[in-house]
């Protein structure tokens, strides 16, 4: 599972076990970009990779990687594929990730990449509708490697928790209580202790 994790949240943590149960995974691996190339201002990526092993160290089929922080350069998710593709060949590799960047994918950097080395969930996300037809007209390498799964409805968003943080809003109960802590510590997003 890739992402910004700009913060991580319940969402996120949510989809990741949804899948897990639902393709039967033997472990879901959290990678925090490293460099992401179509964010604007985001926490420093240490800060966010501390964050996810807040949110993540309590479930032993999670896992965290620093594989895009510790490479140089912008991170692309054909190239973190390609990474653990390489590392277990035999594996059926997974990317998990929000139906809205599911139907940004044609835009991505090799993206055709992306099917050559997994496929993908896309995690339903309130708002957004899967057109898995419309990735696949773009991406032809993306006909059947791309699987729809619904996930409980959680309206739970990184930008709009950056959001309350600014105005001093409360967000509880929509991130783990730690990776809140973590933020009003260190004072991200406009937060005070």
């Amino acid at each position: 599972m890739g992402g910004t994790f700009n913060p991580i949240h319940y969402g996120h943590l949510v989809a990741a076990e949804v899948a897990r149960d639902a393709f039967e995974l033997e472990r879901v691996i959290f990678v925090p970009a490293g460099q992401p190339p179509h964010k604007g201002v985001i926490a420093d990526a240490q800060h966010r990779y501390l964050m996810a092993f807040l949110a993540t160290a309590a479930n032993p089929w999670f896992e965290l990687s620093r594989m895009e922080m510790d490479r140089p350069g912008p991170s692309f998710t054909s190239e973190t594929l390609a990474h653990f593709h390489a590392q277990e060949p035999e594996a059926l590799w997974y990317f998990i990730t929000g139906a809205d960047a599911v139907m940004d994918m044609p835009r991505w950097h090799a993206a055709e990449d992306i099917f050559q080395h997994a496929e993908v969930i896309a995690a339903s996300r309130p708002g957004y509708a899967v057109r898995i037809e419309q990735v696949t007209a773009a991406l032809p390498a993306a006909a059947g490697r791309v699987h729809h799964l619904e996930v409980p409805a959680l309206a739970i968003s990184s930008s709009a928790i950056r959001e309350r943080l600014a105005r001093g809003w409360s967000v509880r109960y929509l991130l783990p209580d730690a990776v809140m802590q973590y933020i009003r510590k260190n004072r991200l997003y406009g937060a005070g202790p």
